[in-house]
């Protein structure tokens, strides 16, 4: 017998730490996509904590049908579902209206400037704003649409654990996979000024010239490789790149993931999730 068994029969006879040994090899990709889900940090920390104490409640009706791993991503994106459920999505034009309550907001502009200036996760690099942005995006999708996304192309599972996962058919998978991939390219198209010269969104450019003042602003953007090939403009090829980024990058252990989370924080503040401050 593996030590994974004896763990799981461990953990099913009503051992918590055999339990958590399990629960460990996949807690950093549950919190990563519980955050991209939710643009919280704590949200994401509470159910988690709640998908593991569920996890474990219920362990005995785990019969391996599926992995673990697949089995406890399913009650998470359970409870995660029934909490966004009640939230509104986000408007493609977010990120503008964030900027706008900053702007008029010396306290949130003074909570910016202090985070990327004296927190060691307040490094602020292209790389992490386009995960950003990927994050404010799927939020513009249907609930259905960002999980599938994220499960199939940032997290790997395959459509038959999707499926499972989500508790849907393999039709209803491949249909939300394909129209949330329509939708998330178009709108990085219309919006993105690094790729598209009509774009209206420059807020790459403008935080980089605000957090790295000293830093020549294109040879920041041509850090990041679908940059240097945008001028071809393949919607899909871009894509593509983009999700290869969001994938290397963990948002909540990245070099910048706590100035990411302040101005998540602003843009949940102008989806009105949370007050303004």
């Amino acid at each position: 017998m593996n030590s994974y068994q004896r763990n799981l029969d461990k953990a099913k006879a009503g051992d918590i730490h055999a339990f958590q040994s399990l629960f460990i090899a996949f807690q950093d990709q549950l919190k990563s996509y519980l955050f991209r889900l939710l643009a919280s940090r704590a949200d994401a920390e509470d159910i988690a904590h709640d998908t593991f104490i569920r996890a474990f409640d219920k362990l005995a009706s785990f019969r391996g049908e599926a992995s673990l791993k697949t089995w406890v991503f399913q009650i998470a994106s359970n409870l995660a579902h029934n909490a966004m459920y009640k939230r509104k999505r986000w408007t493609p034009d977010v990120s503008q209206q964030a900027k706008d309550i900053v702007l008029s907001n010396p306290k949130l502009i003074g909570r910016l400037e202090h985070t990327a200036h004296t927190s060691i996760f307040g490094r602020y690099e292209i790389k992490e704003h386009i995960d950003t942005c990927f994050t404010c995006i799927g939020k513009n999708l249907p609930i259905e649409n960002q999980m599938v996304l994220l499960l199939k192309d940032i997290y790997d599972f395959s459509v038959k654990e999707i499926m499972i996962i989500l508790d849907k058919s393999e039709g209803q998978v491949k249909y939300f996979l394909q129209k949330a991939r329509s939708s998330m390219t178009e709108i990085f198209d219309q919006r993105c000024a690094l790729v598209n010269k009509n774009g209206i969104c420059h807020q790459c450019s403008e935080l980089n010239g605000w957090f790295n003042p000293k830093q020549n602003q294109q040879e920041a953007k041509m850090k990041i490789r679908f940059v240097r090939e945008a001028a071809q403009h393949d919607k899909q090829k871009l894509f593509e790149l983009r999700t290869k980024l969001v994938k290397a990058l963990d948002p909540l252990r990245s070099e910048g993931h706590e100035l990411q989370s302040v101005l998540l924080d602003c843009n949940r503040m102008a989806m009105g999730e949370i007050k303004l401050e």
